[in-house]
């Protein structure tokens, strides 16, 4: 079993979140990308996470 770090709020640590699904178009509407957001269940702040891969996938 691997040990996979928890996730923790950049502004204030808390570790629990709340999830929602969310989409956006592009400018002229050729694109939509679906993405998971987490929000900070203490302070709010929301992370984003785009559904395909990233600039941090080098795969």
């Amino acid at each position: 079993m691997t040990n996979q770090p928890s996730l923790a709020c950049p502004l204030c640590s808390c570790t629990t979140f709340s999830q929602e699904e969310s989409r956006q178009d592009s400018a002229w509407g050729f694109t939509s990308h679906r993405m998971t957001l987490l929000i900070c269940d203490n302070c709010r702040y929301v992370l984003h996470f785009y559904d395909r891969n990233s600039v941090f996938d080098f795969d």
